[in-house]
């Protein structure tokens, strides 16, 4: 019997997606032979992972950049490092995901430059920059230039692909960032397609393209989800968003082709989601939550990476993302997933929960636009303080036990785990002279070339970004000139200014229902009539570039709960910024929030800061994904306690940090 022809069966499989793993550390020669490797094992697309200076439109030499060179991705500084970075890649042939937002003209200028240069037609040119900029304003934090100007930088990229590089999605709307940041599924679909509308509306706006080009627009426009654990809901969330895109399409920018309606995405695993206490349970996360994006064939993505199991750890290694790898093509190759039509189709269950997210989420949405818009949805903070109560929320669901984290709030017994017993070893380490060499790169960069060249490119630039004119002409003239990343963005910074995004604290609260707040609040209010003081004062800061704050944002949440007034000034501080402000507004403690690795460079200066002005006693506190080994170095170097991940219970934080500021002043 032939079992293709079997009833429910596909006449021809379902084609793979496009498997990727995200990728970029060190230096672009390093990162090349990373993604040379990784091609090599049966990746059939790259996921670039760019620097937090280049994110952030600074070059390694500057000072916000100090800690950050090569940590979380590659440093792109010019056009020989995106020469480097593709080096014997041949880009015509590649499917190539850049994450990059604020400067996405810039690096997709570099490389289309690049590519011209290999001699590729940018016509065939296949692959994504995210340059979604509202998300960095509510969860990432690597933005740069205020909402309409970003917005205006993504309308011109979008008018520049339609004519030049027709097969290439320039913007890549993004839900994970916002399930990170707390959205719940409602939340992701209704802002996520907030930001499309406002992405959609700006080009239609900018006057660039043709009312009857739109179709041409709106498929070129991809998605970038997140997939958390609950797959059963994860599905229901994806046939949804596809539901309400065909809608929108066609309903507001007249689209009447279903093939350009179709709803396009790609997705990345929850990263956050991975736990750093028995972190082997990671491996069965991401397996699930593959199953979320793959499992229904009327709503899989295209293209799926998935992140590795140590990733709560720090850095991983190229064979950490090997595993990842080959989780994927087991699923595809092995399994006999891609044979059959959708498994749900018919299904009441799924039905009934696509049309509750599907209400929910086009009533969020209804929402944002009567409020004028995603713009104006983050310019009030409505969005940023959704998010933030979102997560209180669910923050204190987990510490309650009413979600159960295997291995962190239930079933936390446990044998010791080979895989991590090599400590730091069993992650990625990142050598510290890659800055020293990024920084003396591109001082000799900027000595080679010609001055006047660079000078004029970017007084094009100055001029065409005063009017409406495309920008990506001037930027492509800055490439060939010689102009870096932070010279392009500091152009720009000029014209457009910069942008500090609402914190979102304002009004949130996440601690109902914790038993243990009531005691650690009379002990918040205990120590601060022992000291004679009004309220004890805390500082929480976010040194150099690193823009995830959920986790600062909750500590600040949960602290004002019981009693600290807090002071956060958001994200991306010099070190002199910080002390100034811990000096200036009398702090009992400081909290430093570092996950991007660059703690060792990032808490040092700030201690270094106190001590030089007058303040050597002021306690200061650090969390992040921070290595056992490095904790100690903290600790040696006068840092009062170190937290991560592991420490989950906020309230438990809190009460510690009661403890510092009790220790500092000699009372029992």
């Amino acid at each position: 019997m032939d079992e293709k022809a079997l009833p429910g069966r596909l006449p021809e499989r379902d084609r793979p997606w496009v498997m990727r793993t995200y990728a970029g550390h060190s230096s672009a020669a390093a990162t090349n032979a990373l993604f040379r490797r990784n091609l090599a094992k049966g990746q059939t697309g790259l996921s670039v992972a760019f620097d937090l200076p280049t994110q952030t439109g600074y070059d390694p030499d500057h000072e916000l950049a100090t800690g950050e060179v090569g940590r979380v991705g590659v440093p792109v500084a010019h056009l020989g490092d995106m020469r480097a970075l593709f080096e014997g890649i041949p880009l015509a042939d590649m499917n190539t995901s850049m994450t990059i937002n604020a400067p996405a003209m810039w690096l997709l200028a570099l490389y289309g430059t690049v590519g011209a240069e290999q001699g590729a037609d940018l016509s065939r040119c296949a692959g994504t920059t995210q340059n979604d900029i509202i998300k960095e304003y509510l969860s990432r934090g690597t933005h740069i230039f205020p909402p309409a100007a970003s917005l205006r930088l993504t309308a011109d990229v979008v008018a520049h692909t339609l004519k030049t590089m027709p097969k290439w999605n320039p913007v890549n709307i993004c839900s994970y960032h916002l399930q990170e940041a707390g959205a719940t599924p409602v939340q992701e679909v209704g802002f996520a397609l907030s930001t499309a509308v406002a992405v959609l509306d700006a080009v239609r706006d900018s006057g660039q393209v043709p009312a009857e080009r739109m179709g041409d627009v709106v498929q070129r426009i991809s998605f970038f989800v997140n997939a958390g654990v609950r797959f059963v809901e994860e599905i229901a969330k994806m046939r949804a968003f596809g539901t309400l895109w065909d809608e929108i399409t066609r309903e507001r920018y007249g689209v009447q082709n279903p093939k350009q309606r179709r709803f396009r995405y790609g997705v990345q695993v929850n990263s956050l989601g991975l736990t750093e206490a028995q972190p082997e349970n990671n491996i069965q996360r991401i397996v699930l939550e593959m199953l979320g994006v793959t499992l229904s064939r009327d709503a899989r993505a295209r293209a799926v990476q998935l992140p590795a199991w140590n990733e709560a750890l720090g850095l991983p290694r190229p064979w950490d993302q090997q595993w990842s790898l080959r989780m994927q093509q087991v699923l595809a190759y092995e399994s006999d997933l891609l044979e059959y039509p959708d498994l749900f189709e018919g299904s009441l269950v799924m039905t009934a929960l696509v049309d509750e997210i599907v209400a929910g989420a086009r009533a969020e949405l209804d929402k944002v636009l009567e409020m004028g818009g995603v713009v104006a949805a983050v310019e009030t903070g409505y969005l940023k303080s959704a998010l933030v109560a979102s997560l209180a929320e669910r923050r204190r669901r987990m510490e309650a036990g009413t979600d159960v984290v295997v291995g962190v709030n239930r079933f936390t017994e446990t044998e010791s785990s080979p895989l991590t017993a090599a400590g730091a070893e069993a992650v990625e380490q990142v050598d510290p002279a890659v800055e020293a060499a990024a920084t003396a790169s591109v001082r000799r960069w900027r000595a080679g070339r010609d001055d006047a060249a660079v000078d004029a490119a970017l007084a094009r630039l100055r001029a065409d970004a005063a009017t409406t004119t495309n920008l990506m002409p001037a930027t492509l003239e800055c490439v060939r000139a010689g102009v870096t990343t932070g010279e392009w963005a500091g152009a720009l910074r000029q014209m457009f200014g910069e942008y500090r995004a609402p914190t979102g604290l304002a009004g949130a609260t996440g601690a109902g229902g914790d038993a243990t707040l009531a005691a650690v609040r009379e002990r918040v209010a205990a120590t601060a009539r022992e000291l004679g003081s009004g309220r004890l004062r805390l500082l929480v800061g976010k040194p150099g570039l690193d823009g995830h704050s959920n986790g600062a944002e909750q500590i600040a949440v949960r602290a004002r709960d019981a009693g600290f007034e807090v002071i956060y000034q958001g994200i991306r501080l010099t070190a002199g910024q910080i002390v100034a402000a811990a000096v200036e507004e009398d702090v009992d403690l400081v909290g430093l929030s570092v996950l991007s690795g660059s703690h060792l460079a990032a808490v040092p200066a700030v201690l270094d800061g106190l001590r030089a002005a007058g303040r050597p006693d002021l306690p200061v506190v650090v969390g992040g994904i921070i290595p056992a080994g490095d904790a100690e170095q903290l600790r040696a170097a006068g840092v009062a306690r170190v937290f991560t991940p592991k420490d989950f219970a906020l309230t438990g934080i809190i009460d510690e940090l009661v403890t510092v500021v009790r220790e500092t002043n000699g009372l029992r």
